[in-house]
C-alpha cells in the first residue's frame, strides 16, 4: 500500500511558498508518509528546467531525486520517517473561456509520462497563451481543447478535472462551471476517467450524482507549501509506477484502494457565505435569504454543499458502482494545537510535531495506524484522545465558506483545563 498526492504546486505559482522545490518536497513527502508526489506546474518553463536538473527517470515512468541531492536532504529526515519517494509529472491549468453563452472557469490537472512529452505539451500551450507568468497558467482555452492537445502530445497522458465543486474554478462549480462533465468535455468525455473531490467535498457527497458513476474519485492536497502535502491523498496498492497508477485509475482496478480526505466542512467552500461580512450560511439559510447576504444584501458565494444538492439525483448514503473506501482525517498539527490550546502555526506545535516524527514515524502512519497507547506514551493523553476522536469523527466543525477554511474543535476549554495529564513529549 502507498499514498500518492498527485496535485500540488511549485514556487512558480502565485501565493505559494518559496520552499516548494524538489528537495523540500522529497523531505516533506517522507515526513508525511507520501510515496508518490505530483511535480506540480510542469507547464512552466522555469520549473521544468529545475526539475530536469534535480530529478531523473526512475525506470518506471516516474522520477526520483538525483542521488547526490537526495543524500544531502536525507540528513534532515528522521530514521522513523525514511521512505521511498517518486515524482510524477503533473500540473494544473486554468481555462477561462466562453461556452454556451456563459463564461467558464475550469481548473484541470494534467499528467505526462516523460520530460519529452512535457516539453512538447509546454510548446503547444506556449503558442496559445502566457505560460511564464504563473506556474498554473491561465489560458483562454476550452477545457475540451486542452484535453485534445494533451492526448495529441502524449498517448499516455491523462487529465483529471480538479476540485470539481469549487465555486469559482471547477467543472461543476456554482460560479463558472457546467451542470455536467459531459457538457464541458463533449466528445472527449470518454477520455476522462477520474475526478478530484477537492477539500470541500468527500466521496459520499459525489456518490449522490449518477453522472459521476463513470469516474473514480481521487483526492490530493493541492498544496501551496510543502507542509500541506498529504492533507488529502489517494491510496494505491501494488507496483509503484506511472503505468500502474494510470491503469488503476482508468480501469478502476483493485490496486485503487481509496482516498484520504479532509472533513469536507473544513474546506474553504463547504457552506455558502460572504467572507467580507463574516456571514456563514447553511444552504437552507441561503434559500430563506433569497441568495443574499443578511449583512450587506449582496449575493453570497454558493458553496459545495448547496451545489451538490442542486445536481444530485440520489439521497445521501448511496454508493457509486466504482466506490472505494475513504478515511476522513484532521492534520496532525491541528490535533496538537487543539490539545495544547494554541494556534496550529505556533512554535510549540512545530516542536512537538517533529518530536513525534522522530519517535513515532510519519504523519499518515500516526493518524491512521499507530496504536493509541503508543501515541499516549510519547505525547500524553490529550493528543492520543484527539487522534481517537478524529478517527471516529467525534469533533465539531464550524464549516468553511467563501474562501475561509472551516474551524475544527476537538476539545472544549473545560476538557483541557481538567485534563489529568498535560501533554508531554519528554
Amino acid at each position: 500500500m502507498y499514498y500518492a498526492d498527485l496535485h500540488i504546486h511549485s514556487k512558480y505559482s502565485r501565493a505559494t511558498s518559496k520552499e516548494l522545490n524538489p528537495e523540500s518536497l522529497f523531505r516533506w513527502a517522507q515526513l508525511k508518509g507520501v510515496q508518490v508526489v505530483g511535480s506540480g506546474d510542469c507547464t512552466h518553463p522555469g520549473w521544468l528546467k529545475e526539475l530536469k536538473k534535480k530529478i531523473e527517470p526512475s525506470g518506471d515512468g516516474l522520477f526520483k531525486l538525483k542521488n547526490d541531492i537526495a543524500e544531502a536532504v536525507q540528513k534532515d529526515v528522521p530514521a522513523a520517517c525514511e521512505g521511498e519517494v517518486r515524482f510524477i509529472l503533473s500540473g494544473e491549468v486554468s481555462s477561462i473561456y466562453k461556452k454556451n453563452d456563459k463564461v467558464r472557469k475550469v481548473h484541470n490537472v494534467v499528467f505526462l509520462s516523460s520530460f519529452e512529452a512535457a516539453e512538447r505539451f509546454q510548446s503547444r500551450l506556449g503558442k496559445i497563451g502566457n505560460i511564464v507568468s504563473d506556474g498554473r497558467p491561465i489560458l483562454g482555452l476550452d477545457a475540451r481543447d486542452l484535453l485534445e492537445v494533451l492526448l495529441e502530445t502524449d498517448e499516455e497522458g491523462f487529465l483529471v478535472p480538479a476540485h470539481i465543486w469549487t465555486p469559482w474554478f471547477s467543472v461543476l462549480g456554482s460560479k463558472g462551471g457546467f451542470d455536467s462533465v459531459q457538457e464541458c468535455f463533449g466528445d472527449l468525455t470518454g477520455h476522462i476517467f477520474a475526478v478530484e473531490t477537492g477539500l470541500s467535498s468527500d466521496p459520499l457527497m459525489n456518490w449522490r450524482l449518477s453522472q459521476l458513476d463513470r469516474f473514480v474519485m481521487i483526492s490530493n492536497s493541492d498544496a501551496h507549501s510543502p507542509q500541506k502535502l498529504g492533507r488529502e491523498a489517494t491510496i494505491f496498492d501494488g507496483t509503484i509506477s506511472y503505468q500502474a497508477i494510470y491503469r488503476a485509475l482508468k480501469e478502476a482496478t483493485p490496486e485503487l484502494l481509496g482516498t484520504v480526505e479532509f472533513y469536507p466542512e473544513e474546506g474553504k467552500y463547504h457552506y455558502d457565505g460572504h467572507r467580507q461580512c463574516q456571514s456563514r450560511l447553511h444552504p437552507k439559510e441561503t434559500i430563506e435569504n433569497k441568495g443574499l447576504c443578511p449583512v450587506c444584501g449582496k449575493p453570497v458565494t454558493v458553496g459545495v454543499m448547496a451545489r451538490v444538492e442542486e445536481l444530485a439525483d440520489h439521497p445521501e448514503g448511496r454508493k457509486s458502482p466504482k466506490a472505494r473506501p475513504y478515511y476522513s482525517l484532521v492534520p496532525l498539527p491541528e490535533i496538537i494545537a487543539e490539545a495544547r490550546g494554541v494556534g496550529a502555526g505556533s512554535k510549540k506545535v512545530d516542536s512537538d510535531l517533529f518530536e513525534m516524527f522522530s519517535k513515532l514515524g510519519n504523519e499518515l502512519f500516526i493518524l491512521r495506524e499507530l496504536p493509541l497507547k503508543e501515541i499516549e506514551k510519547t505525547c500524553g493523553t490529550l493528543v492520543a484522545e484527539g487522534v481517537r476522536r478524529v478517527r471516529e469523527g467525534n469533533l465539531q466543525i464550524a464549516a468553511g465558506y467563501d474562501g475561509e477554511y472551516g474551524t475544527i474543535h476537538i476539545f472544549s476549554d473545560e476538557e483541557r483545563a481538567t485534563a489529568k495529564e498535560q501533554m508531554t513529549l519528554f
